[in-house]
């Protein structure tokens, strides 16, 4: 038969672990445990075992001290529990510790309030230990982030965001086709910027690049400067303030913004319909 005393610390082993099994599932980022990674995880995982001990010890202690009391009334309590009846009726006995019926004469209190009468019932054991549980985990909180200065919050936010920013940067390192103005280069490729151009551009510049809201592009006349590096610039940051095209950064990724920009340059010395006329001044290089 299982040794009773060993109960309270299988019950407390087993639910501890369950808890700690659900908070590494559910807070775990890498390679090290949840609760050396995030010193709140730990401060939780340390109130709830607290809870759990103090919930035990003070149910121990509960049935000590009514240990004499039911072995005074065993005859009382057996036929208590033949009028309870069903197994339901037990687990709501239990849940809200109320007496029965045949027992309500013993906690009768003196009040009478026009024929009102009050029972000094206990509180439910539910309800009070989770008003312990609180409390601990309270003043463990409070310690934890007023005391010890906890990480809160927004510095959470500002650690993920430098973590982020860092993996952005070593992206960037590992992958050279990552454009942008600092780092683009022509590609020999310009199927795909035809296709874009087409679709996004030959409305103002016409199919061929001859010009038509927007300037002829086909020229050595540029208005912001020729070449890649300042293609590109122009057309992920947009024309000029007030009467240029629009900043295409929002719309195309960097990728097509080079292969748009490759495009262009292949168009350099063709010869457009009807070519618009020259503006801006003639770009020697880079």
């Amino acid at each position: 038969m299982k040794n009773k005393s060993s109960i309270p610390f299988i019950r407390v082993s087993v639910i501890f672990t369950i808890v700690f099994i659900i908070t590494e599932l559910l807070f775990k980022k890498t390679a090290e445990p949840a609760f050396i990674e995030n010193p709140s995880v730990a401060l939780f995982l340390v109130s709830v075992l607290a809870s759990l001990i103090t919930f035990e010890a003070i149910k121990t202690a509960d049935r000590a001290l009514g240990k004499s009391k039911a072995e005074l009334k065993a005859l009382e309590e057996k036929s208590n529990d033949e009028a309870i009846g069903t197994r339901w009726q037990q687990l709501v006995q239990k849940l809200t510790k109320t007496k029965p019926i045949t027992q309500e004469a013993d906690i009768l209190l003196d009040h009478n309030y026009d024929g009102i009468k009050e029972l000094d019932n206990s509180l439910p054991p539910w309800w009070l230990y989770s008003f312990y549980i609180s409390i601990v985990f309270a003043v463990l909180y409070l310690g934890y982030y007023l005391i010890l200065g906890g990480e809160t919050q927004t510095d959470e936010y500002n650690e993920q965001m430098e973590i982020a920013r860092l993996e952005v940067e070593k992206y960037k390192r590992e992958n050279p086709s990552t454009f942008d103005a600092g780092n683009i280069t022509a590609s020999d490729d310009t199927t795909l910027g035809k296709k874009l151009f087409k679709a996004n551009c030959a409305a103002c510049h016409m199919a061929d690049g001859g010009g038509g809201i927007g300037p002829n592009l086909t020229d050595e006349y540029w208005i912001l400067g020729g070449g890649i590096k300042n293609i590109y610039n122009t057309i992920a940051e947009g024309g000029r303030d007030g009467k240029g095209m629009i900043a295409w950064k929002n719309s195309l990724s960097p990728e097509k913004i080079q292969q748009l920009a490759s495009y262009i340059i292949s168009l350099e010395n063709t010869t457009p319909k009807k070519p618009k006329e020259k503006e801006g001044e003639i770009w020697k290089g880079e």
